[in-house]
């Protein structure tokens, strides 16, 4: 068995390793089944509230809700806080991430989501669900960040594409629980007006305590203890999954091919970061940004909106825009699931301009269509369906696209800045444009959300396609060489781990 080489030692040694090659070279497993579960199902609670909370906005503008808001606060003004929360969140607990591992981060932030949903359920004022929407964002902000960056140092390079996006798209899955569990939760022959909508912020906190129990159980990233010189701990994890994974199989693992030499170093400034990013791989950065205010934009305003489009166009009853969004949401799932192996056979290039470029040319279809008074609620949610079938694998290669092209000590980092000024741009904007543009009543305006997004997509589309890199079946290392290792020197975008 090969083993890392090397002592925890001050900023200047050297150490040998492949626990990286080690890794990579796994076979899929039981034991990868538990960092799917007790990492990934944290999108289905993203989903959830962020499902939950468009399709209950018509509610909570109704006499009698025990909350004085209207429709547009909280589809506009509550949407924009969530993922201002979120940007913040992810910046804040992306640097700590990379600071102190993405164990401890993720079951911190974990714990922020679970305290502020809860409260949630307990507003009386609008302040009061202003606040901890900010909150809970805040918390979903760092998991961005701790998680995909802990999913990839740990899932092998053969399956790295498929498995993050399988993971990201899970959000979908919270989403058809959100669609249906409105629809329970407005039903007044169950729940009276001012409790049903409170139920669904309560059991997002349950959800949470489960994955938290969860989560006990998976380990530290051994990527990120080798490079901060805790060299047997890594060690002692690599083994013990070695371990299960023979007895699971019967038979030894194949060797492991290829070593890194890693220089002990210092931790990394904020300035090292940015010239890392925006230096050493511009290119990169500007592939980052593309990719994530597309289909922040998308997303985050069609998201929070959908309903208030079927109320308002369609004159379908609040208590029924459920149905329709669990349609969509069943379509934003299967897109990850049934294309996502793709990323890792066909390529990342291909696959990752395709389908944002796909995604962008069916909602100016379904624009074109909307504004001749051609669609009825069932047909648009078939279009939307189509669009986001394609749009939610896209959606989903923005962040394993980010958690894979930049250097291991900049990670976590990288995902939270992109995400965090991606989704500004996007995100913020996106829904209170949204709300501004849908309320009026006016077919064209919507017509011009529509446009704006599918325009959007189909520009990030063209950047991936001169842009991607080819980080298919190719170890972290490889794609972006870690500033620590000793050939780091010179490497970037023109040298050791361009794709």
């Amino acid at each position: 068995m090969s083993t890392a080489t090397g002592t925890p030692s001050a900023a200047g040694g050297t150490t040998s390793s492949d626990i990286p090659a080690r890794l990579d070279r796994l076979p899929w497993s039981r034991w990868h089944w538990t960092i799917v579960i007790g990492l990934g199902t944290v999108w289905i609670l993203d989903g959830l509230e962020v499902t939950v909370v468009g399709n209950i906005a018509a509610r909570l503008s109704e006499p009698g809700s025990g909350l004085s808001i209207s429709s547009g606060q909280v589809t506009g003004t509550a949407a924009a806080l969530y993922v201002a929360g979120a940007c913040v969140g992810a910046l804040f607990w992306g640097r700590l991430t990379d600071h102190w591992g993405r164990r401890k981060l993720f079951m911190i932030t974990l714990a922020v989501y679970l305290a502020a949903t809860a409260l949630t359920s307990l507003s009386t004022e609008a302040w009061w669900f202003f606040l901890f929407r900010f909150l809970t964002g805040f918390g979903i902000g760092g998991e961005y960040a701790a998680i995909n960056s802990a999913i990839d140092e740990l899932i092998p390079a053969a399956y790295r594409g498929r498995v993050d996006l399988m993971i990201n798209g899970s959000f979908w899955l919270g989403a058809v629980g959100g669609s249906l569990l409105s629809i329970l939760a407005l039903d007044t022959a169950f729940f009276p007006a001012n409790i049903g909508w409170r139920l669904t912020f309560a059991l997002g906190a349950v959800l949470a305590l489960v994955i938290l129990l969860v989560r006990r159980h998976v380990p530290e990233s051994p990527r990120w203890l080798l490079i901060h010189g805790r060299d047997r701990e890594a060690e002692e994890i690599v083994s013990g999954i070695e371990r299960r994974i023979e007895e699971e199989r019967g038979e030894p693992l194949p060797a492991p091919e290829g070593r890194l030499e890693i220089r002990r170093r210092g931790s990394v400034t904020f300035r090292e970061i940015a010239r890392t990013v925006f230096g050493r791989y511009r290119r990169r950065a500007v592939l980052g940004f593309s990719l994530f205010i597309g289909q922040a934009f998308l997303y985050n305003a069609i998201t929070f909106g959908f309903g208030a489009i079927l109320t308002r166009f369609y004159d379908i009853p609040a208590d029924r825009t459920g149905y329709y969004f669990a349609v969509i949401a069943v379509g934003n799932f299967f897109g990850p699931l049934l294309l996502g192996k793709l990323f890792d056979t066909v390529g990342r290039r291909v696959m990752i301009s395709s389908t944002y470029l796909l995604s962008g040319v069916l909602l100016f279809a379904t624009a074109w269509l909307f504004d001749r008074g051609a669609l009825s609620a069932t047909t648009l949610t078939a279009c939307w369906c189509a669009v986001l079938f394609f749009a939610s694998a896209g959606a989903s290669s923005a962040y394993l696209t980010v958690s894979e092209i930049f250097p291991m000590e900049t990670r976590a980092m990288s995902i939270a800045f992109f995400y965090a000024l991606g989704t500004a741009a996007g995100g913020i904007s996106g829904p209170l444009l949204f709300a501004d543009l849908t309320g009026t009543g006016r077919v064209g305006d919507t017509v011009l959300a529509f446009q704006i997004g599918a325009a959007l997509m189909c520009v990030a589309g063209l950047v991936a396609a001169l842009l991607a890199v080819r980080a298919e079946g190719r170890s972290l290392e490889d794609v972006a060489t870690p500033l620590s290792s000793s050939a780091a020197e010179g490497a970037g975008e023109k040298g050791v781990g361009v794709g």
